[in-house]
């Protein structure tokens, strides 16, 4: 009896021995980076408003023929004088893309209850109607309204409102980023003044802004790059683009006329110039610079 109570109290307490064990053997979590020394996180953020420096418009023309290569002709012959006009501006300052359509026109006819409807068959082909799309990025947003105005006097059959946009250039990017570096610093001054205390050494500048947020501070606790906690390294800006070749422009813009869909008509873009101002756009920029304390 006593034998077989022992063995009955070993079996008790073996899963309880092996569960206490499990338990024991789990890790504790590190604790955040941020918390080893005292650290202020400022995040600057600076904004402006710049005006537009692109434009974009495009604009159809349609040519209808009884042949298919007549059509394409006779579309390709007003697309010609619209792109030596266009041209003449610079491919820096104005670029073009154009694409063609062909679609065919079939026999109508009426049914019994007066509904027209197409014979959509390859005999019913009455004639071909080509589509040119001109699409045209302006780079240089004071010939915008020079530009509208050839599109127009080319007579196209339809088009779209002109749209403007900000693409900021390499040097007002750095100049923002310059910015928001100092307005977290001044941030940054200020907080630490009002907690009594003193900014110290710079532990990090991210230029996204990212790293002063909570998930960034706390994800990775614990861990260490480059050897050190915080150590990160600031990649240096990328070079300037080099400048686009100009191609040599070898009659003036003034000295181009677009002909029109008659012949011998010559039309002056000059006649329908409409006035386009490029809007202000809003530019922002962030940085996030981590200092040490005291």
């Amino acid at each position: 009896m006593r034998t077989l109570a022992a063995l009955a109290l070993a079996a008790l307490a073996t899963p309880a021995l092996a569960q206490t064990a499990t338990v024991a053997a789990r890790p504790f979590e590190p604790a955040p980076w941020w918390m080893e020394r005292p650290i202020l996180a400022s995040t600057g953020h600076v904004w402006t408003e710049v005006p537009a420096n692109r434009a974009h418009v495009n604009a159809t023309y349609d040519a209808i023929e009884r042949e298919a290569s007549a059509a394409q002709k006779a579309a390709a012959d007003k697309v010609r004088a619209l792109g030596q006009a266009l041209a003449a501006y610079g491919a820096d300052k104005v670029r073009v893309e154009t694409t063609f359509r062909i679609q065919p026109l079939y026999d109508q006819y009426r049914d019994r209850q007066g509904d027209v409807n197409e014979n959509q068959r390859a005999d019913k082909i009455e004639r071909y109607q080509v589509v040119a799309n001109v699409a045209v990025e302006i780079r240089d947003v004071r010939l915008t309204e020079r530009v509208y105005a050839t599109l127009m006097a080319a007579k196209p059959s339809s088009t779209q409102p002109v749209r403007f946009r900000l693409e900021p250039e390499n040097e007002t990017r750095t100049q923002m980023f310059r910015l928001a570096v100092e307005d977290a610093k001044r941030r940054g001054e200020l907080a630490a003044a009002a907690a009594g205390t003193r900014l110290g050494a710079v532990k990090l500048i991210d230029p996204t802004g990212r790293a002063c947020e909570t998930d960034v501070l706390v994800t990775g606790a614990g861990r260490s790059y480059g050897g050190e906690v915080g150590a990160y390294q600031v990649p240096p800006p990328p070079p300037a683009a080099p400048p686009l070749p100009v191609p040599p422009v070898e009659r003036r813009v003034e000295d181009i006329t677009v002909t029109g869909s008659r012949a011998g008509q010559q039309l002056d873009p000059e006649s329908i110039r409409l006035p386009l101002n490029p809007p202000l756009q809003r530019l922002e920029q962030r940085a996030c610079v981590i200092y040490s304390l005291g």
